[in-house]
């Protein structure tokens, strides 16, 4: 009889044991090749571009790794088979978003400053997934990032767009080149001998006269319109640039300098670009941005003291947010810098805003750190905001997530679950 017990107990364990192998094997629900994740909470942040910005007590539909439809849970049927996770009253929100960070990878390797513009170094080689900046970004929500080179030159090489929760470089990958990283301020000034804005102005034109020539020549060869020109590497960005693949992200600060950006860059050549800090005065320049459509992406310096040493604010302190929101520029976003701020502090640069002076009625804030950076970067087709076809980026979060008391209990990339206070320690 004792014998006729352990031989049953043996068998159930094995069973259980490939009954666990069997459930290890298979994709998780809303992963792409598993079944299909209803994810019911108590408002949902849809975050469009230019339709509705919210849903009471949504239920949110993924499969294959993307959003396969959203709406109240009174209109959209489960359909059967899915796995239903109820969140309660917590909400459901876009990943965040964040087009200027330096932790992608590694730090040492994107400032490397032998030439004043380097149009072909690439951070792409430096990425490395998942690295533990990245991991406590992903537990404030950031899921998408633009890891760029340094501001120690003028032009210092191409970013990339990626994904900060997933494993493998094939995953992380949102696009490459995702920007050309220019660099008009004070940092520059520093390179080599040292050299002045009229310098460095001309180092940039000369430069960008040079790179659209090429990328117009390809542009016609790839058009059946001319020969094929001798590749040079150093300049394959401009072909992107060139075909509207892909923007310049300027670290411009003061209003000087934000004026050149706009005049230079997208005036004078034409080029996407955005203004990639635009700190202190530089709000001067909204109406003239905002004119020939070149967004805003603020920060980290968010507030312009009374009367610093190079301004006259007559005594008030100037919210960099409110400054361009008050001259009319409809497309505002928000930065870190990181690890100038921290990474998981984005949420807190969009707070900081409306602490001094943004109008957030409209959901701004929020806007500022999910639709309008992936409008900015060209990439609102996969991320910014919850609709139908979209990356299944998800937080689920206790309220707003520029509200610094709000808390990231699960975070999703891709439809798969990278976040989850059940069943870990909360990293931030």
């Amino acid at each position: 009889m004792t014998r006729f017990l352990h031989t049953v107990r043996l068998a159930a364990a094995i069973g259980a044991a490939a009954s666990l192998a069997g459930a290890a094997g298979a994709q998780a629900p809303g992963a792409p090749g598993g079944s299909g994740l209803a994810l019911i909470a108590g408002k949902a942040l849809t975050a469009e571009l230019d339709g509705r910005q919210f849903i009471d007590h949504p239920v949110l539909l993924i499969r294959d790794g993307l959003i396969e439809g959203i709406g109240p849970e009174s209109e959209l049927a489960i359909p059967p088979g899915y796995a239903v996770e109820d969140v309660g009253e917590a909400w459901l929100v876009p990943g965040l978003i964040d087009l200027h960070s330096h932790v992608g990878g590694t730090r040492g390797d994107i400032n490397d400053m032998v030439f004043q513009a380097n149009p072909g170094l690439r951070v792409s080689t430096a990425v490395v997934p998942h690295n533990s900046l990245l991991k406590t970004a992903v537990a404030a929500g950031v899921t998408t990032i633009l890891f760029i080179p340094g501001s120690g030159t003028n032009m210092g090489g191409q970013g990339i767009l990626m994904k900060t929760g997933v494993d493998t470089f094939e995953e992380a990958l949102v696009r490459d080149p995702g920007s050309l990283k220019i660099a008009q301020g004070d940092n520059p000034t520093r390179w080599g001998y040292g050299m002045g804005r009229l310098l460095m102005n001309y180092t940039l034109r000369s430069i960008l006269r040079r790179g659209l020539t090429y990328g117009a020549r390809w542009a016609a060869f790839e058009q059946g319109e001319g020969p094929q020109p001798e590749r040079d590497i150093q300049l394959d960005i401009f072909r992107e640039l060139y075909a509207k693949r892909t923007q310049v992200s300027t670290h411009t600060q003061y209003y000087q300098l934000v004026y050149m950006t706009i005049q230079m860059l997208r005036i004078d050549f034409g080029l996407d670009v955005y203004i990639d800090h635009g700190s202190f005065d530089s709000y001067l320049t909204a109406e003239r941005a905002e004119d020939v459509g070149v967004a805003a992406i603020l920060g980290p310096r968010a507030v312009m003291w009374p009367r610093p040493p190079r301004f006259d604010t007559d005594g008030q302190v100037h919210g960099t947010a409110w400054g361009f929101q008050q001259r009319g520029h409809s497309r505002i976003g928000f930065n870190t810098d990181a690890p100038v701020m921290l990474q998981q502090a984005l949420p807190l640069q969009a707070a900081m805003g409306v602490r001094y002076g943004m109008d957030n009625a409209s959901m701004a804030a929020v806007r500022g750190v999910t639709i309008i950076p992936a409008v900015t970067a060209g990439i609102a087709d996969r991320v910014g905001s919850l609709e139908q076809g979209k990356d299944a980026d998800i937080v689920v979060i206790t309220g707003d997530p520029c509200d610094p008391r709000s808390r990231v209990e699960r975070v999703y990339i891709g439809g798969r679950s990278v976040y989850d206070t059940r069943s870990e320690r909360r990293r931030w």
